[in-house]
């Protein structure tokens, strides 16, 4: 199994009361979505493994985000911060930090969802699609411009998950030795040709 990955490191800050772990799948690649995203005109897309794989870095440092009624995006509800991200298999698996103290009511929330009601959704931009005419839209570029937080069953693709995480769980699971930036083997929408869009799935 390939596996391409990269983290950044922050340094452990035990029990602090504005951090709090998450890991999640938040797309798939070379599978079509089960339904169209934000931005794709009615499209279903897939989104490649080649091009996920060299977005990679784009996802560390983006924020996560909720929307009231956990039904869709709210760029403007950042409540944490994407530090890891790895391809494994078909899925483009995501880990960080959310800020739990800022957004107390939000996490009460989660829980009170369970972890099996919660997905993840993409924030994309420049995405390159490699034949608008294409009945599926398959994305040969993209820059990730950050993520949401909501219902799996709103998510484009319904195989998403996410999960909060309990200290130190994530780095005994993820990257045990990730110094500085590691990067190993292993909905908005903008084509090619191209016309530059922008997509959320």
């Amino acid at each position: 199994m390939r596996v391409e990955a990269m983290a950044v490191e922050f340094p452990e800050v035990s029990g602090h009361p504005n951090r709090l772990p998450f890991a999640g799948v938040l797309t798939l690649v070379d599978v079509a979505s089960d339904k169209a995203p934000s931005g794709a005109r009615g499209h279903k897309v897939i989104l490649t493994r080649a091009a996920a794989e060299a977005a990679l870095p784009s996802l560390l440092g983006m924020a996560v985000d909720f929307k009231a009624g956990w039904d869709g995006h709210d760029a403007r509800q950042k409540c944490g911060i994407i530090t890891a991200a790895e391809v494994v298999g078909k899925e483009l698996r995501v880990s960080g930090y959310l800020f739990a103290r800022d957004f107390s009511e939000m996490v009460d929330e989660m829980r009170a969802h369970g972890e099996d009601a919660l997905g993840m959704s993409y924030e994309l931009a420049d995405a390159h699609v490699v034949d608008m005419r294409a009945s599926v839209w398959t994305l040969s570029k993209a820059t990730f411009t950050g993520a949401a937080i909501l219902l799996r069953e709103k998510a484009a693709y319904k195989s998403t998950s996410f999960r909060l995480e309990a200290e130190g769980e994530r780095r005994c699971r993820l990257f045990p030795r990730a110094r500085g930036v590691q990067r190993g083997r292993g909905e908005r929408v903008v084509p090619s040709r191209v016309e530059r869009r922008s997509l959320r799935g």
